[in-house]
Formats: C-alpha cells, structure tokens, sequence
C-alpha cells in the first residue's frame, strides 16, 4: 500500500498493492502547462519540463478524505481530466475521459517520496522528449513496454469489470466532479516556456 496525500492533507488515501505500474516522464506540451498551471513553487515539472507519473489501475486508488475537495480541469473541450486538490492546490493525476480506459496517472506531487522507489520501481520511461525544454534533450526510451503495459491494464480491467471500481468516476460513467475546460487563452499562456503566473 502507498499512501497518497494532498500537501495539506486534506485529500488522502492509498494505491492498493498490485501491478503491473508504468513510471515514467513525460514532456509533452500539455504536461508542462498543467505544470505550470499551478505556478514553479509546486514542483510538478523537473529542469527540462518533464512530469514525473505513475500510471496504475484506477481499481487500485482509493480516497479516503477530501473527495469533496477534488477538481478537475481540461486544457481542450476533449483533452485529459486533469485532476487535482483544490485545497492546497495539489495536482493528483489524469485520466481519459472514457471511464472503461480505467488508467490515472499520478503525479508525483502526491506521493510519498520516501516509499516510491520501493512501491513503484524506478523511472524506466522517458516520452515526448522532442517538447523538453533547456538546452540539452533527453532521450525517449522505453515508450513501447509503457504503452504496452498501459493496454494490458486497461484490457484487464474492462475484462474483470474493474474499471467501474473507480473514485474519480460514478457508476454511471460520469466524472465526479465537473471539469473546467480552461479558456484557450489561459492555454496558449500555459504553453509559454517563460510562463510566470504571479
């Protein structure tokens, strides 16, 4: 068991044992402007934008407190749900929005750090590494063993029934809360490497 907690606390819970996980960086655009959308002090985003996940089945976390206190944003009408404590402005994951693709991606942001390499292995995959930032480009590796390990807990779980074994969606299919599609401005500003939003 891992625990998972929002800075303040008020959202906690745990990723229940199992396997397989994905952790890996991920440096898309889109990453880097959820990053940002919570401003450099959170430390989501390392020196060259890259986001630090773990993806595991959405069967396997489980909120204890502070559901109430989930929000959820999307940068397009049809992108990620991109969730996150609105207590303390933590982020927490992503999901698609097709709850029977029962994945999140949890930031590490809300994991505990002293156990994480334990739990989860180490980063074994670095993806979309053509959007980094700074001077020197890492290197994508391992981007097929972690879209494969993706589908096979996907298929898992739509198969055992799983996927409707979730916290972040009813059982009707729908997100527990409502996201917020960002404005398309706030977007591009998000998107800016130089973005201060003090």
């Amino acid at each position: 068991m891992h625990r998972l907690s929002c800075k303040c606390g008020t959202v906690s819970g745990y990723i229940r044992n199992g396997s397989p996980s994905n952790r890996l960086r991920c440096y898309c655009t889109d990453c880097q402007a959820f990053g940002r959308f919570f401003g450099p002090a959170a430390g989501v985003l390392d020196q060259q934008g890259g986001t630090e996940i773990v993806q595991v089945s959405q069967s396997r976390l489980q909120i204890d407190t502070g559901l109430d206190q989930l929000a959820c944003v999307r940068l397009t009408a049809k992108g990620l749900l991109r969730w996150y404590a609105r207590c303390c402005n933590t982020p927490i994951g992503n999901t698609l929005a097709n709850p029977r693709v029962s994945i999140v991606g949890l930031i590490h942001t809300c994991l505990d750090p002293a156990t994480i390499d334990r739990d989860f292995g180490a980063v074994t995959a670095a993806v979309n590494t053509h959007t980094a930032t700074g001077s020197t480009m890492p290197r994508q590796h391992r981007l097929l063993s972690t879209i494969g390990k993706f589908l096979v807990m996907s298929i898992a779980d739509r198969i055992s029934g799983r996927y409707r074994q979730s916290p972040l969606f009813s059982r009707a299919g729908s997100p527990v809360v409502e996201p917020r599609v960002l404005a398309t401005e706030e977007v591009a500003r998000l998107k800016t490497r130089n973005y201060d939003r003090r």
